[in-house]
């Protein structure tokens, strides 16, 4: 009897799969966060202490994650039972890391989408911070009060259907599968939004104030290098724009055919990401510059990140545009919109994949059970009057102490418990035109986790610090969150300790095998 065997999609060119992990690591912070960062952590300086953290941490990882997906030819759990029975756990973690960022992140995106509607008429008004948080999110009363932390309140319902929708054609496109949906969806909306951002800006170079703009975000201090805190918010910057430490980079790799160059991807998507962020700091602050010049008010009293940059201080700078105004806002959200819209599908890939390949289900049946439950979490928690609150806190506290203690148990875990680094060293030089050594060692094995445990450090420092402004609700919310994905991650473990893993079949192989035997064996 031939053993039952899960046969597993490849990705069907290169160029998609780099492409899709491209996707994944371009989202909603390299427009939003990065140009703030590198403003507030020394202007044009602040490129030297991002560049290497991208080459001595960030390539480092992404090596590693791409390496453990083609070798063990799995999910994040499978992948990591395969590399030591022991570390599933870390695998499960990264699963519910990915659920809780997938519950809140498509609602920001759905936010983006309506905005680029309001774009065309400055549905906003001349007061887009009082029409967000009022009008548009209802997390603020009409006297001012904000809604109480476990008030339910309203529903939304044009967040409410426009949120539906994204969940709709985000499962749409993991039920297609790797190559029809996930590949050629990432071939179509990259090269979009690279085209939409260019053309973004371009109209921001050409407004006035937009060289003190640039000025003012490229002129090096060079002093603020002296600063440790300037390094450390370098490597969180890499750390959270690249897509690794939960599972996402593991799990696309593991598509990949076993020929794949894995160091050459790595670099050429860890350069390209970073790209892509310099280019959003070029649009932003040459808006910025244009915004400042028309209040009449220092640059720095402009510069904002996250959701005010986006939702407030964009739509602000609309209003006052000589031309062109609606294209200006359309193709600002619009591009929020697909940057979000392609990490989500690599967030949502994750515990699909997982449970694919943990019980040997189907993929159709993955998205259905799995997309779908954490869709309709999604829909029910976020149009509501306190979805602010409830994405501020969990996206806060997963970040923090989610992705960075998961990142850094998993580096320490698999180079040093487990000693796989000469393993994993090996099999991704054996189809690589750039190979790794020792560097390599040093940067993924100390460098990168001396750091991940200094941001710990200091992210417990800082919640410590701003405790007593916190209200108690909030605190522990957040550390349910943070802490109950690592619950889940041990639970699960403990569970399926004993049971063994679906024989994962790469289609490639099987097409190998029906050659050698004229097309006639049969998979059961």
């Amino acid at each position: 009897m031939v053993k039952e065997r899960v046969i597993r999609e490849n990705w069907g060119t290169r160029v998609g799969f780099i492409l899709a992990a491209i996707g994944s690591a371009v989202g909603l912070g390299n427009i939003w966060r990065f140009p703030a960062v590198a403003y507030e952590n020394g202007g044009g300086a602040f490129l030297v202490p991002y560049l290497v953290a991208l080459v001595t941490a960030g390539i480092p990882l992404l090596i590693m994650e791409f390496t453990i997906g083609r070798r063990f030819k799995g999910s994040a759990p499978v992948a990591m039972r395969r590399l030591n029975k022991n570390a599933e756990f870390i695998g499960w973690w990264q699963v519910a890391i990915s659920i809780v960022i997938s519950v809140y992140y498509a609602v920001i995106i759905a936010w983006a989408a309506m905005y680029t509607i309001y774009s065309i008429g400055q549905t906003w008004g001349d007061a887009p911070d009082s029409f967000l948080f009022v009008d548009f999110l209802g997390a603020v009363n009409t006297d001012g009060t904000n809604v109480g932390t476990f008030e339910f309140g309203e529903w939304l319902p044009n967040l409410l259907l426009v949120l539906i929708a994204v969940w709709l054609v985000t499962l749409f496109v993991i039920g297609a599968g790797i190559r029809k949906g996930i590949e050629n969806s990432a071939k179509i909306f990259i090269p979009l939004l690279v085209v939409m951002f260019g053309v973004l800006v371009v109209q921001a170079l050409t407004l006035d104030g937009a060289t003190a703009g640039l000025d003012a975000f490229f002129t090096p201090d060079w002093e603020a290098l002296k600063d440790s805190g300037v390094w450390v918010a370098a490597y969180g910057q890499i750390f959270f724009s690249l897509s690794v430490g939960f599972g996402i980079m593991v799990t696309y790799a593991s598509y990949l055919k076993r020929k794949s160059d894995i160091t050459t991807s790595a670099f050429t998507v860890g350069f390209a990401n970073s790209s892509f962020e310099v280019l959003a700091g070029f649009g932003v602050f040459s808006a910025l510059g244009f915004m400042a010049l028309q209040a009449g008010t220092p640059i720095d009293e402009q510069v904002t990140d996250g959701v005010g940059l986006a939702f407030v201080a964009f739509p602000t700078i609309v209003n006052t545009l000589p031309y062109a105004a609606g294209l200006f806002g359309v193709l600002f959200f619009a591009s929020l919109t697909i940057a979000g819209f392609t990490s989500l599908i690599s967030i949502i890939q994750v515990p699909v994949a997982a449970v694919e390949d943990r019980f040997g289900i189907n993929r159709l049946k993955g998205t259905i059970f799995v997309g779908g439950g954490i869709a309709l979490v999604s829909i029910i928690l976020f149009p509501a009057t306190n979805g602010l609150w409830l994405l501020d806190t969990a996206d806060g506290f997963i970040n923090r102490y989610g992705i960075t203690v998961a990142a850094l148990v998993s580096i320490v875990s698999v180079v040093w418990i487990a000693w796989k680094w000469g393993e994993l060293r090996t099999d991704a030089n054996r189809t690589s035109t750039y190979k790794v050594g020792f560097v390599w060692l040093a940067c993924l094995g100390v460098i990168t986790p001396v750091i991940l445990g200094w941001m710990l450090v200091d992210n417990i420092r800082t919640t410590i610090e701003n405790e007593a402004g916190v209200d108690r609700a909030t605190l522990i919310y957040g550390w349910c969150v943070a802490g109950g994905a690592l619950a889940f991650g041990i639970l699960m473990a403990l569970i399926l300790r004993r049971k063994d893993v679906p024989e994962l079949v790469d289609e490639a192989e099987v097409e190998g095998e029906a050659t050698l035997t004229g097309g006639k064996e049969e998979i059961q």
